[in-house]
């Protein structure tokens, strides 16, 4: 579909500065949100939103349609009536990085404690609304609470390490599961009612004042995931429920043995023949989250990269066919118009780009790779169409700051400096003009970049297994004269929504 002119930011919930120790959908939000409006930007990008595993990525998440129960605001819940405040004494700050084991070892059992207290008192008006969305979302949340429940009952690394008449799903454990555990998967189920409702609370407050929310979804699940564990027949496992192959990507510009994701691969044709029911149901689901949604890994819809499970790289697997074509035509029957940017960065192929116009979704540059060679000038605005949305920078790269310090070269900077006509090392805003002035519909910027952040602030490092995901925005760090700068840029870059056509 077409997208307005138009700018916006990149923040993570879990990055907001919200007391707890990680960010949440609390005050901190909110005044964020203020922040996009107060600086004339429509448009507030986040990360996947789902619930996180070993080493909390976003990408690796243990459910394609549950909200991660971390991200509701223990203050909300408050007001709620849920938990006293009292209650939520000691808990971590709002600064600093996020130390994930805190986090979860004080949170989680106030998350309980707060779900316990709604179960028992049952709130008129909102025990109503959670009886519905038990009702609606009865398709992902049950099987969704069960292996919470599991998950918590076991304390191991996944589900394929739980006994077999639960790994495998027997039916006779299942229906004593959801007997005998009947209020623990009802403290789950509330525990994704408040982000619901808090989510839905934040998102209305964004849309009256113009900002639309763009979400994030990861082609791939996780192999530990409800989703793997209710649907092993969708996936590319053997007799034992052991990946066969595996996600991943060849060497590129991150690494050069590639990146083995780990996740189990789609049956494609399973999926087909079943009309991609699975798939219409996630982005349907998505698009009931957030106003605009980017397919993470978009080439792989058009073909992906098969990895031996065996392997220990990425180097030795193959590029397999995909049926996105066929897909994406079914989920546009099913949903209508589909508000879809593709991250096509990577290998890109003629086929790819094919398939991504086909369906009108707008590509993605990043000005950091566009100065290393004539050949990188692709990611130049020069080089752009309209139907573009261009970075600095994603959550994958260096803040424009600590690549232009620690990993551009002196090609890379005479570049730069030719380009936009920077001086000396003050290239970051320079950079961010480039981009908010180009023919691209939409540009995007990590705040980091327009704090001029260095690499500290780094979200994360592709193939690098820890230390990622834990920045957060220091508390004030945003300022009203900072908003005023971005807005007078946004204004004359045609982006504040007030262009005549």
């Amino acid at each position: 579909m077409p997208f307005e002119r138009s700018s916006g930011l990149l923040l993570h919930i879990t990055s907001l500065p919200s007391p707890g120790g990680i960010g949440d959908l609390g005050r901190a939000a909110y005044e964020f949100a203020d922040f996009l409006a107060a600086a004339k930007q429509s448009i507030w990008q986040v990360l996947p939103v789902n619930p996180t595993g070993y080493g909390g990525s976003p990408y690796a998440g243990l459910s394609a349609f549950a909200g991660n129960p971390l991200m509701i605001s223990l203050d909300v819940l408050g007001e709620w009536g849920w938990i006293a405040a009292a209650r939520l004494r000691g808990l971590p700050g709002s600064e600093g990085a996020v130390d994930l084991k805190l986090v979860e070892e004080k949170k989680i059992p106030l998350l309980v404690e707060a779900a316990e207290n709604f179960l028992a008192k049952k709130p008129d008006g909102q025990w109503q609304r959670f009886e519905k969305f038990c009702r609606d979302e009865a398709y992902w949340l049950n099987d969704y609470a069960a292996y919470a429940v599991l998950s918590e009952k076991f304390q191991t690394a996944a589900w394929i390490e739980w006994p077999a008449e639960y790994r495998f799903r027997w039916p006779g454990a299942i229906e004593r599961l959801f007997a005998e555990k009947h209020h623990e998967m009802a403290i789950e189920q509330a525990l994704q009612f408040a982000f619901a409702e808090q989510w839905y609370f934040l998102r209305e407050y964004c849309r009256e004042r113009g900002i639309k929310i763009m979400g994030d979804v990861a082609i791939f699940v996780n192999y530990d995931s409800a989703d793997v564990w209710r649907n092993p027949e969708m996936f590319e496992l053997d007799g034992e429920l052991k990946p066969i192959r595996v996600a991943g990507v060849p060497p590129d510009y991150f690494s050069a043995t590639g990146q083995r994701w780990g996740n189990p691969l789609y049956k494609w044709d399973w999926l087909e023949e079943r009309g991609f029911d699975w798939w219409i149901a996630r982005l349907r689901r998505s698009c009931q989250l957030f106003d605009m949604v980017r397919l993470d890994h978009f080439r792989g819809f058009e073909a992906y990269w098969a990895i031996p499970a065996a392997e220990a790289t990425a180097i030795n697997g193959e590029w397999v066919e995909a049926p996105g074509r066929k897909l994406f035509r079914a989920v546009e029957q099913a949903l209508g118009e589909l508000p879809f940017i593709a991250e096509d960065l990577g290998l890109i192929t003629q086929e790819v780009d094919a398939l991504r116009e086909e369906f009108g979704f707008p590509g993605m540059r990043i000005l950091q790779f566009g100065f290393s060679s004539r050949g990188a000038h692709n990611y130049l605005p020069h080089r752009y169409e309209a139907n573009t949305v261009v970075y600095t920078g994603t959550h994958d790269n260096d803040t424009t700051a600590g690549w232009w310090t620690n990993g551009a070269t002196e090609i890379e900077q005479a570049a730069v400096r030719e380009y936009t006509g920077a001086k000396g090392d003050a290239v970051v805003w320079p950079l961010i003009r480039a981009a908010a002035t180009s023919v691209a519909d939409i540009a995007l910027f990590p705040v980091q970049d327009i704090l001029e952040l260095g690499s500290e602030a780094r979200m994360n490092t592709p193939s690098i297994a820890h230390g990622n995901w834990s920045w957060r925005l220091a508390p004030g760090a945003l300022t009203r004269i900072q908003a005023e700068k971005f807005a007078a840029l946004t204004e004359v870059a045609d982006r504040d929504g007030a262009a005549e056509n």
